[in-house]
């Protein structure tokens, strides 16, 4: 195991850094502006007030950080609802939550609010570092917010140090019963609508692991969760960036990562649902291993997207989409032509927003097919067939 001292670059702030973060996010220009929408019932200096006069994390996330994504959900979100909440109060200990990211902030935000809701104590958060590279006060506010920095963009010998230390921190973390931890199952965001674990994500939680293999997962308390938009944060977006990339290496324009947390946050996302699925089990960790190297990490993946997908819910948005992009009406009777109408009506909407150079046909399909994708994940879940 790394000594305290290595997980420095990586781990949160502790709550006399918070403290003193927050002070200095408290006198940035746009804070009153951000408090009259976040806090439109409060005098305007409500947020800034807040930031000043907080003395711990906990008191952060409870006086601003709930509230905040509360607001934004109730600014944003139809009906939201979430289900399987009693996994998590029956697991003794800390647990490690692998879930699918379809937004950069809402997925592990929304989360937070579940566990908040239910008196669980609220996870630290695994986010990329190309976030907090961009503005000092999203650096201050994230590991404020118990961020873990998971280092990118570096050469393959720097990842695997990188990677060790990370993964012994995560294992470090929950063992030791500090505090359970929120882990996407994949690096950035699904664009194509279609959830799966990344391998190399497991063969780096195993990486600090010095008992056996079945020890090693089970001691980490792997919860599969989903999250389901009924419109998906930042479609277009995704759509337009799997459109160039099939022709040319996509560059992120500078700052478009905030572009997208701001769009993610403000866009109306109608219905939302949180699954909690089973933790994994020992049976499946134990059949596991049982496999060659490589295929162990294999079937801890395909169990963790079982439950990904099953937990997925899925709406009329992904039952329209995948007819229209299949030619046919199979799943018709769960929505009516007006809905079609709708639905089709948005898409056009959005695809408007984009450069006109881009191929309009083939920028419809991937859009389609983040909605439809899930559709087909669900149905090859339910046939038994191979999931990706």
């Amino acid at each position: 195991m790394a000594e305290q001292y290595e997980f420095e670059s990586i781990c949160p702030y502790n709550d006399q850094e918070a403290v003193e973060a927050l002070g200095k996010v408290a006198n940035h220009p746009s804070v009153l502006a951000i408090s009259g929408y976040l806090f439109p019932d409060e005098p305007v200096t409500y947020l800034r007030n807040a930031l000043k006069s907080v003395r711990s994390i906990d008191e952060f996330q409870e006086i601003v950080m709930n509230r905040a994504v509360s607001t934004c959900m109730e600014k944003t979100v139809h009906n939201f609802s979430y289900d399987g909440i009693s996994y998590i109060k029956g697991i003794q200990g800390k647990f490690l939550l692998m879930s699918n990211h379809r937004d950069i902030i809402l997925d592990p935000a929304i989360t937070q609010v579940v566990l908040f809701r239910n008196g669980i104590p609220m996870t630290e958060i695994c986010v990329g570092d190309n976030l907090i590279k961009q503005s000092k006060t999203v650096e201050y506010l994230l590991r404020s917010n118990r961020m873990i920095k998971v280092i990118r963009g570096i050469s393959a010998r720097e990842l695997y140090l990188s990677s060790k230390v990370l993964s012994s921190y995560i294992r470090t973390t929950i063992t030791s019963g500090k505090s359970s931890i929120w882990l996407a199952q994949r690096q950035g965001r699904t664009k194509d609508g279609i959830d799966t674990t990344e391998q190399g994500l497991l063969k780096m939680l195993d990486m600090s692991g010095t008992k056996t293999f079945q020890e090693n997962f089970m001691d980490l308390n792997i919860v599969p969760l989903s999250i389901s938009y009924e419109y998906e944060p930042c479609d277009i977006r995704k759509a337009r960036e799997i459109l160039i990339s099939r022709t040319e290496k996509y560059v992120k324009g500078h700052h478009e990562d905030m572009h997208s947390i701001a769009m993610g946050i403000r866009q109306k996302k109608g219905d939302v649902h949180l699954n909690i699925g089973l933790p994994l089990t020992w049976e499946e960790v134990e059949m596991a291993s049982k496999c060659d190297k490589n295929d162990r990490y294999q079937e801890i993946r395909h169990a963790v997207d079982k439950r990904v997908i099953a937990g997925y819910h899925l709406w009329k948005t992904n039952y329209i989409a995948y007819d229209l992009l299949e030619g046919r009406s199979k799943y018709s009777d769960l929505y009516t032509k007006e809905d079609v109408e709708a639905f089709q009506h948005y898409t056009e909407h959005q695809l408007d927003k984009v450069e006109r150079r881009l191929d309009r046909d083939e920028l419809r399909r991937i859009f389609l097919g983040i909605y439809g994708n899930p559709v087909a994940s669900k149905e090859r879940l339910a046939s038994g067939e191979p999931l990706r």
